[in-house]
């Protein structure tokens, strides 16, 4: 039996090259709609028509790079969508799976999903939201890059949040946590002034009930580390009636 697809126009994507998609569905027509409504998209679209197939290629490719995702329908002759997919996953093998079906029943789309389908989309469904689907799980699936080092930097001082670490011309500032954590604040938002309460409040806690001039002391100290004259400094800033800025 044919299942209907609701069909629109879709924008093809011309910016840079798609991952390949392997299509496994038994229905012909449908088989060739998801085809072409993919490959609009600008994705290196293989298609098969039975599970068998779909193995041996899937087999084949990964000798050679493998597919990004599969589009897999649930029923299929010989080897059906869920044997396909514990095969895939006992071997090891991660590549993202969309099941398809027909079938809606939550029970149909757990066990889909407890073999290893990473979603699991019901038939009649529209191009857009198949084409979307396909995009959320390839981005999912891409391997989380590792950030660029954060830097706090002004003038000749570098605070580096990761590593807790403050230089001064190059060469290592021992700071107490406090010290740092006051410092911190002061570089990351650079000009703005700030109320003794209100430095008590971001770097002691709403909870700390102790002399508001714990805050001048650090202050000072913090002049002896990071100032070239501690007396006249340039990065530490008292602003008289309203509390201290950095920069």
């Amino acid at each position: 039996m044919i299942t209907l697809f609701w069909t629109d126009h879709l924008p093809t994507d011309n910016g840079g090259m798609q991952p390949s998609l392997l299509v496994v569905e038994d229905d012909e027509t449908i088989r060739e709609t998801i085809r072409d409504a993919l490959a609009l998209e600008g994705f290196a679209v293989t298609a098969c028509g039975n599970g068998r197939d779909a193995l041996d290629t899937l087999t084949r490719a990964n000798t050679e790079g493998g597919f990004a995702l599969v589009v897999l329908d649930l029923m299929l002759p010989g080897l059906g969508g869920l044997d396909l997919c514990r095969q895939l996953r006992s071997a090891g093998n991660r590549t993202p799976i969309l099941m398809v079906s027909a079938r809606d029943s939550e029970t149909d789309r757990v066990v889909g999903l407890e073999v290893g389908a990473d979603d699991y989309l019901i038939k009649p469904f529209g191009m857009r939201e198949l084409v979307a689907r396909c995009r959320a799980l390839l981005r999912r699936s891409q391997p989380a890059t590792e950030a660029a080092p954060v830097l706090l930097e002004h003038a000749n001082l570098r605070l580096y949040p990761d590593e807790c670490r403050v230089t001064r011309d190059g060469l290592e500032v021992n700071l107490s946590p406090k010290e740092y954590r006051l410092l911190e604040l002061f570089m990351q938002h650079p000009r703005r002034v700030w109320s003794r309460d209100k430095l008590l409040e971001q770097v002691w806690g709403m909870d700390y009930f102790g002399d508001s001039k714990t805050v001048d002391v650090h202050i000072r100290w913090l002049r002896e580390k990071l100032e070239a004259s501690p007396s006249a400094p340039v990065h530490l800033i008292t602003v008289r009636g309203f509390g201290y800025r950095f920069g």
